[in-house]
């Protein structure tokens, strides 16, 4: 890479003083709190973006206009960003010339606000595939990092951590003559320099190429880590902070490299996981969560349970922000309306794999599921105590009932203590631990049951909430053992906190019982009535939000007692305030409810289009109306399956279902995938003229970023895939890339990944040549994503695609066996066909190693997967 790139002179453009003093005067207003105002100053920059030059005076007013306001300057970067994100193509090149030479000259200007906006101008006009069209940004950037002058080198490097951040996958290829191999080491000696906010850069820089497993980072690997050694305790909080983050991404690529220092790294993460400053405590949390996932945990960390687990159930107190943020002072909050952001998109619980572990729910469901998959935008959605929660909850899984020597002592004393805040903690230990160390609770459960049945009633809703949650996790023993001791007296309090006078309270109450219900089954016959009693009242109680939940607790009703309330006194109960999860007893109903289904989102849709060409003329519609009608459509269709066929051949929903999935609104999306999903199982046939439509549409809404709907298009592939079959050739190049950068994605949520993993198996099951190449990308994330799943159709299918693959390209594998040993040995009792598609590749490899190798290799495994493989496999 040539760093001394000739740099081109500054382009002769000057602003027109009026037309200045006119764009000024809109930035000014713009900073207005009144919406029309606003408004109109939208509409006046929409027109002056016909201007081929009003992107200049953008530029000049953010760099040359020093005598502004920083607020106002920094508007107009921000504004310029936009019309690159929106316009790039369209600038004359001596605009974009003119924008990206003023950048450059003031990446150093002397306020940290106009560095930072110069930064976010510049990488997004990188991101804008100008890396290729702007030869000298990188050099000029890098040479900048070695001035005297501290705004200039901060200013290059908040540049360079930003074009790191977006563009990091074309920085590691050929189309740039690899400018990492100059830059990393350039990075490495900025560790050391005395400004905390450049140290800190400079890790930041180096660390968005360690899961990539970028070869210029590997090859200075060693320094690196020393590098961070040295930096471990840095004053700095922000220094610590991507110290610890480093280390958690390492030990997931380069576990080598750190294992020689692992008993001093543990020491320091349980430092740092006590740090001072929250965001370092949070990154070090994650440590334990990552480190529970490889093989070699239970080695490395069993000397350490007597320090790391008081330090991970003390970080499950909700902090005083969390409360703030919950409002969990506000006990009764019933009677106080929805707002926006509280009536989250809904996620589809039946159309999910986010059930189906083994043994339960994934951590605190009534905050996760909620807050992780649906809002995108909650200030609390992780935080340190869902971390620790969740960390505390795998390494039950890993530690089994070796956990519990240093858990007991410590729950004896939370769950009885008087403090509400610690008592609540305690309570969410012991949920954490049910998965993992159920053998080893049962002996308490008979005392701890009883006690938590009580805490269903505490004067603290946060207490309330909580309890649901955790005997949600024990429903499997409570309902294997006599139901009037357990089960009654559970459901009787339950049923009692879904009519609670908490809104949460009534979420994690709705919740729970539809876990209940999922174990129990018939076991809730006896008491039907009482239960539809409470669940019907309830319909008048709630608000949008929790009715989505209450839905979701019916539909699990009718599937766990089947035909049982197929009776005219359940349905003339049901039927005022629900049509929705149906079993063909209420066939008759159907057609009137899915025409009314239908002619409301036709209505929604056609409103829309009025108020879009004449909104002066015609109000904007409310889509929350349609969602709802979505979302019946799709219980419907799940409710009748094949039934439902005759209702869609005599109506126009494909045409309206293609329409809603290129909505604005990303719930109106979300609720349209699900409902294509839902009827791809229910009546292909009249899905299928459409394919060839829908899918690009699917393909560009695998982002997760929008997490609900990116889990319901990935979710829709699949089952499309299936129906398919080998016609699904065409568009596997259109979905395929972006379901392999989701599973590798840091941070998913656990259900996207196990959806996108049985897509990526589904696709790979009916095109196992366009799909297996890719194998070495994605089959590690692949087999950790579906290892605790539980038996089910779509994990075989998944399975039966991964095992195909292995056949097209074996060598995928080879570097992550272990890996597919481990998600194998998942599987309780798989279908004789795919028990001997397993059994051929584990004796192949086998085979292909040699017996003294594969005991080698086998000798690595943890004795419970080693003993399993060998029992049903003979390996």
């Amino acid at each position: 890479l040539i760093w001394d790139l000739p740099y081109k002179m500054e382009c002769q453009w000057k602003p027109d003083e009026q037309g200045l003093q006119q764009i000024l005067q809109l930035l000014k207003e713009s900073q207005s709190p009144d919406t029309s105002t606003q408004r109109s100053v939208q509409q006046k920059l929409e027109q002056l973006n016909q201007y081929p030059d009003f992107n200049n005076y953008l530029i000049f007013v953010l760099t040359k206009l020093k005598t502004e306001d920083e607020p106002t300057r920094s508007l107009s970067g921000l504004i310029l960003k936009n019309n690159v994100k929106a316009h790039y193509q369209n600038f004359p090149n001596g605009v974009s010339d003119f924008i990206k030479n003023e950048c450059l000259q003031n990446i150093g200007d002397s306020s940290p606000l106009i560095r930072a906006t110069v930064g976010i101008l510049i990488t997004t006009i990188a991101s804008k595939g100008e890396l290729q069209n702007w030869p000298e940004l990188l050099p000029k950037l890098c040479l900048l990092l070695d001035s005297e002058d501290y705004n200039t080198c901060e200013g290059a490097f908040g540049a360079l951590q930003k074009i790191c951040e977006d563009s990091a996958e074309i920085l590691d290829s050929d189309m740039l003559d690899r400018p990492l191999n100059v830059m990393i080491p350039k990075f490495l000696q900025f560790f050391k320099h005395n400004s905390p906010k450049i140290r800190s850069h400079a890790i930041a820089c180096v660390n968005q190429f360690i899961i990539s497993r970028t070869q210029a980072l590997m090859l200075h690997i060693d320094p690196f880590i020393e590098n961070l050694f040295a930096l471990a305790g840095d004053e700095e909080p922000e220094v610590r902070k991507n110290v610890c983050r480093a280390l958690v991404m390492l030990l997931e690529v380069r576990l080598d490299r750190l294992l020689p220092h692992m008993h001093n790294i543990i020491e320091y993460m349980l430092q740092r996981t006590q740090d001072q400053d929250e965001n370092v405590t949070l990154e070090a949390c994650e440590f334990w969560l990552t480190l529970a996932e490889q093989p070699v945990c239970k080695e490395v960390l069993c000397g350490h349970l007597p320090k790391l687990i008081p330090v991970l159930v003390n970080g499950m107190k909700y902090s005083e922000i969390d409360i703030i943020l919950l409002k969990g002072d506000v006990e009764e909050d019933e009677a106080i309306p929805d707002n926006e952001q509280d009536i989250r998109p809904r996620f589809h619980r039946s159309r999910t794999v986010a059930q189906q572990h083994e043994g339960g729910d994934s951590i605190e469901e009534e905050d996760d599921d909620e807050a992780d998959l649906d809002d995108d935008e909650t200030i609390s959605d992780w935080n340190l105590r869902k971390c620790s929660a969740a960390a505390l909850d795998v390494l039950a899984n890993v530690f089994r009932d070796d956990l519990l020597l240093h858990i007991l002592p410590l729950l004896k004393e939370l769950l009885f203590h008087p403090e509400w805040l610690i008592k609540e903690s305690g309570i969410l230990v012991l949920g954490a631990i049910a998965e993992g160390c159920m053998q080893g609770m049962i002996p308490y459960l008979p005392e701890l049951i009883p006690h938590l049945v009580q805490c269903l009633s505490d004067k603290k809703a946060l207490v309330r909430s909580i309890t649901c949650w955790t005997l949600s996790r024990y429903a499997h023993w409570v309902v294997s053992q006599p139901s009037d001791i357990y089960l009654k007296p559970l459901m009787t309090e339950l049923l009692k906190r879904i009519l609670d006078s908490n809104k949460r309270v009534q979420e994690a109450a709705c919740s729970a019982f539809a876990t209940l219900e999922e174990e129990a089954c018939t076991e809730l016959v006896p008491y039907l009535a009482f239960i539809l009693d409470t669940l019907v009242f309830a319909f008048s109680k709630y608000q949008h939000k929790n009715l989505l939940i209450l839905y979701d607790a019916i539909g699990t009703l009718a599937e766990s007692v089947g035909h049982h309330l197929n009776k005219p006194e359940y349905i003339q109960m049901l039927m005022p305030p629900l049509i929705q999860k149906w079993n063909h007893g209420f066939l008759p109903y159907c057609e009137p409810v899915y025409q009314r289904c239908v002619n409301l989102v036709q209505k929604t849709l056609a409103q829309a289009v009025l108020h879009q060409s004449q909104p002066e003329f015609h109000e904007a519609p409310d889509k929350d109306f349609m969602i709802v009608a979505l979302d019946l459509l799709s219980g419907l269709a799940e409710g009748l399956g094949g039934n439902i066929e005759q209702l869609v051949a005599r109506s126009n929903i494909l045409t309206l279902m293609y329409q809603c999935m290129q909505d604005k609104m990303p719930e109106v999306r979300q609720s349209s995938f699900a409902l294509l999903g839902d009827l791809t199982k229910a009546c292909f046939q009249h899905v299928k003229p459409c394919i060839a439509n829908f899918m690009p549409i699917l393909g560009t809404n695998l982002n997760p970023e929008l997490i609900s709907v990116c889990n319901n298009a990935t979710w829709a592939i699949g089952e499309i895939s299936i129906q398919m079959g080998s016609e699904m050739q065409p568009y596997v190049p259109v979905v395929l890339q972006q379901l392999v950068e989701i599973i590798n994605r840091p941070n998913t949520p656990k259900t996207l990944l196990e959806n996108t993993a049985i897509t990526i198996g589904r696709l790979g099951y009916v095109c196992p040549q366009e799909v297996a190449p890719m194998l070495q990308q994605f089959i590690r994330p692949w087999c950790t994503s579906l290892r605790n799943i539980r038996d089910n159709e779509e994990k075989d299918s998944a399975f039966r695609g991964i095992c195909t693959m292995i056949t097209v390209n074996p060598g995928g594998v080879v570097q992550d066996f272990i890996f597919f040993c481990d998600a194998v040995a998942s599987w309780m009792n798989p279908k004789d066909d795919l028990r001997e598609m397993l059994y051929k590749i584990l004796h192949g490899f086998k085979n292909q190693v040699g017996d003294e190798n594969w005991i080698h290799f086998s000798d690595q495994f943890p004795l419970p997967l080693k003993e399993r493989l060998a029992a049903f496999y003979g390996v």
